[in-house]
């Protein structure tokens, strides 16, 4: 590669260079044993006779700086400790200069205010114990995933790009898997499109990011549920919106206490997070009437409505939407893994224009490959057998849970027993506290998590978050048989 040198008028070249690439030794830029240009090319790429940059590298090989091995070229020497290089008044007097001026570039070169205010880390759980008993939320288990099948479906995916040409894809994504989930959403959801209704992203966080865009402008409301997503919340206010938190209750989001003028209304009804009930279906279609009247836009987050347990299926909002008001955000994170960065939405067809363009602008489109192979892992079947076979094994873990909260542990919790999903949340019974009952569990090698991160406005129930998408059942009930010893400990 070029190495960066700046020459300037035709006086003292060697010198220049020469000081230029002793000051890169001694300060470490280049380190030792890297190879340099030949003279022939540093001399093509300053623009100077080979003899300049002949001389320059004798004077550095003399002095030690640099080194050179037959056949392979000449190196940066090995062993040079990084030491001050001498300046002149002249130097010391221009880098003064130079600094001035990067700070002052540096304070007019400063992101919007409310990126100064947006937190480093969404309050989401994290991996709090180096343990196989955690409840980390929003996790699956990637040891039940299969993998050879998954190979085989990578395979046949760069086997279709070998025989294509290097060239741009379509924005919504690839036209297969684009395929796959319009069938998959009319049979497991009743969600009726088109193929060409749906787009791809790169997880349901990306499609919130391009609805938020599309639809809100700074200043204009986003109503989200309380307790809620925080990275929804987020996602909102990095537009400048104004988000306001409206309270749930057993039958999901209260609608009567939305504000009069949400431009967006963010919605878990399936599976409300993190409380877990589902929104009744009066409610829904309340909601629904609520947006018509108002012209506001709905987005339902689906995140992980494949796993029912019990109940019949409630209607998604999409599916009872004639007005064309819903956009239907779903993922492949809660049913393969997180890392696979895969999601998709459906929006409302006066939508679907703006959304694309939004996309072009942000990254044009996803891996193609990882598209081509999640395709054929549906379209084959083998994305149903997966589901099926993780479906009886989140129903043991889940049975397993409910077990010890609505037994031994039922002095102390109070579980809201959701219909689908892979975490249930329960309450905590005075006069324990969330943090007492955590820290207490960490010590025990137990991952807990909270309820209160995910309220901003509504005064928080204490309680926890147990997922039980990546501990095994063995582990759930080891890890409750020792929570239930160490709580009564904890009232004395």
């Amino acid at each position: 590669m070029d190495i960066h040198i700046a020459v300037e008028g035709h006086h003292d070249l060697s010198g220049q260079i020469y000081r230029q690439l002793r000051a890169g030794i001694l300060e470490g830029r280049l380190a030792g044993g890297t190879r340099l240009p030949s003279t022939r090319d540093l001399a093509t790429q300053l623009g100077v006779s080979r003899k300049t940059t002949l001389d320059v590298f004798e004077r550095l090989l003399s002095e030690g700086y640099l080194s050179t091995r037959t056949g392979s070229g000449t190196f940066v020497a090995d062993g040079l400790e990084r030491l001050p290089v001498e300046r002149s008044s002249h130097a010391k007097a221009a880098d003064s200069a130079r600094e001035r001026t990067r700070k002052a570039r540096d304070a007019a070169a400063r992101a919007q205010p409310l990126w100064e205010q947006m937190p480093e880390n969404f309050p989401l759980p994290r991996p709090s114990v180096p343990s196989p008993q955690d409840f980390m939320g929003g996790a699956t288990d990637k040891s039940l995933f299969p993998f050879d099948v998954w190979r085989r479906c990578v395979n046949h995916a760069l086997r279709i790009q070998a025989r294509g040409t290097g060239t741009y894809r379509e924005v919504a994504g690839e036209q297969e898997l684009r395929l796959a989930i319009s069938r998959y959403l009319a049979f497991n959801r009743a969600v009726t499109s088109n193929w060409e209704e749906v787009i791809v992203t790169q997880g349901a966080q990306h499609a919130l990011d391009l609805m938020a865009r599309i639809t809100l402008r700074p200043g204009e409301i986003a109503a989200i549920e309380d307790p809620g997503y925080p990275p929804a919340h987020a996602c909102f206010t990095a537009t400048g919106a104004r988000v306001v938190p409206v309270p749930v209750d057993r039958e999901g989001l209260i609608v009567s206490k939305l504000p009069d003028k949400a431009r967006l209304v963010y919605v878990t009804p399936s599976h409300q997070f993190p409380l877990g009930m589902p929104m009744s279906l009066e409610r829904r279609v309340e909601l629904l009437e609520w947006a018509q009247k108002r012209g506001a836009v709905i987005i339902e987050d689906d995140y992980d409505c494949e796993y029912r347990f019990e109940g019949r299926p409630m209607e998604p909002l999409k599916s009872l939407d004639r007005a064309g008001l819903v956009a239907y955000l779903g993922t492949f994170s809660k049913t393969i893994f997180p890392e696979l960065r895969v999601g998709y939405v459906v929006p409302p067809a006066s939508l679907y224009s703006p959304l694309l363009k939004a996309r072009q602008i942000a990254d044009c489109h996803g891996c193609t490959l990882t598209q081509s192979a999640l395709a054929s892992f549906m379209l084959n079947g083998d994305f149903a057998k997966h589901l099926r076979r993780m479906h009886k094994i989140y129903a043991a873990r889940r049975t397993m849970l409910l077990d010890h909260l609505q037994g031994d542990l039922a002095p102390w919790f109070e579980p809201i027993v959701p219909t689908a999903g892979i975490h249930l949340a329960a309450h905590l019974k005075a006069p324990l506290t969330e943090e007492q009952v955590v820290s207490a569990a960490r010590e025990a090698s137990i991952g807990l998590y909270g309820l209160t991160p995910f309220y901003l406005d509504t005064k928080p129930q204490p309680g926890l978050m147990f997922g039980y998408g990546s501990i095994a059942v063995e582990h759930i009930d080891a890890a409750l048989t020792k929570l239930a010893g160490i709580l009564p400990r904890l009232v004395k």
